[in-house]
């Protein structure tokens, strides 16, 4: 289903990372990702994310946009934490993305609108920055189960993603954070957003249609929108080596390995265990599947 363009009220930067960082670069495409931190499922549409941003970034720019914190539905279910746990663990099962539902039962999260907050304030940082620290706290709450309407943990995260801290404390109860997180309420409501995660794909030519994709698909179904939207096929960009793409992402999943190289899970484990025996990476316990780090002491 196609969509009009909706503009983006923000104050973030430029995008600034190594790759996508030359000013000749033009790029003609811009996709916003609605995802709820919360949601498994948009969890698992990091390992898709994370290749097309590797093989085609040089063509788009990625926007983060806050969905289902908006939906009275969605505090509903933090009275069902069984039911929470299942879906999480249920979702983890079948995706590959470790989630350990018994987040729920354990120490259960009330109210993420501290969480929300903290990520539209690590944006006034840059975008690129939100989108570090939004993977911090994914992986604080996926992987560590630890509550992320906490301020001493969202800190942990802005500190992780090397935010200024004085600058995110003040931002965090500013009326820039709560302005900017109902602009996306608000692009949640004219866009119609059902289902996360969603991604709407959009040309620099304002007066085109964008291209509305919700839930999960196979990576090739991406790329197809982007064929589309360029009018031609896309050549993909080189891949990183391995122990570059783990350095620059810094935590990454044995899924998400996978999907980026097209390598089976096995294959993408033995290849990690070779970083992990050279002292690259360390091992991250997981109820479901693999995680890493880069070990940045050696």
């Amino acid at each position: 289903m196609s969509w009009e363009r909706t503009e983006l009220i923000s104050s973030q930067k430029a995008n600034t990372s190594s790759e996508y960082s030359c000013d000749t670069v033009k790029k003609p495409i811009e996709i916003y990702v609605f995802i709820d931190p919360m949601c498994p499922e948009c969890w698992s549409l990091e390992p898709y994310l994370k290749k097309l941003s590797i093989e085609y970034g040089r063509l788009f720019t990625l926007r983060p946009i806050i969905s289902g914190a908006s939906r009275p539905l969605n505090h509903d279910n933090f009275d069902q934490p069984k039911r929470l746990r299942e879906i999480w663990e249920r979702t983890a099962s079948r995706t590959g993305m470790s989630c350990d539902g018994d987040l729920w039962l354990e120490n259960p999260i009330h109210s993420p609108i501290t969480a929300y907050l903290a990520i539209k304030a690590a944006e006034l940082q840059g975008i690129r920055y939100g989108k570090v620290f939004l993977r911090k706290v994914q992986e604080c709450l996926f992987l560590k189960k630890m509550d992320i309407s906490k301020e001493s943990v969202l800190l942990e995260c802005a500190k992780a993603a090397k935010l200024d801290i004085q600058e995110f404390r003040n931002d965090l109860h500013s009326d820039s954070a709560r302005k900017a997180l109902q602009c996306d309420y608000k692009l949640n409501r004219e866009m119609e957003i059902d289902y996360m995660p969603t991604m709407v794909f959009f040309h620099k030519n304002i007066e085109e249609q964008g291209i509305k994709i919700s839930g999960l698909y196979p990576y090739e179904i991406y790329v197809r929108v982007l064929s589309e939207m360029t009018e031609h096929l896309p050549i993909p960009s080189q891949h990183p080596s391995l122990e570059d793409f783990v350095q620059r992402f810094g935590v990454v999943g044995t899924k998400e390995v996978s999907v980026v190289y097209n390598w089976t899970l096995e294959k993408a484990e033995r290849e990690m265990k070779k970083l992990q025996l050279k002292q690259i990476v360390e091992k991250i316990p997981a109820k479901h599947g693999t995680f890493w780090q880069f070990n940045e002491q050696r």
